[in-house]
């Protein structure tokens, strides 16, 4: 789970797992597995990091692994 601000300085928390898609347009906007789309203040770059983030923190992406290895584990 990402922290995320909608356009409207709502804070949501968004599933990591059910992002397909990020658009990057005025804002960035996200593309959902179920087909929602959700419009956000964060940038594409900062999205990643944060999925990164969490993908570490739960174990799905080991600290020390390189870039290649995260590719191949996504």
């Amino acid at each position: 789970m990402v922290k995320l601000t909608q356009i409207n300085g709502q804070e949501i928390v968004v599933n990591a797992d059910l992002i397909e898609t990020l658009d990057r347009a005025h804002d960035t906007i996200i593309t959902l597995t179920t087909g929602r789309k959700i419009r956000v203040n964060e940038s594409v770059d900062e999205i990643i990091e944060r999925v990164v983030e969490y993908r570490r923190k739960t174990g799905y992406i080991a600290v020390g692994s390189s870039r290649a290895e995260q590719k191949e584990i996504s």
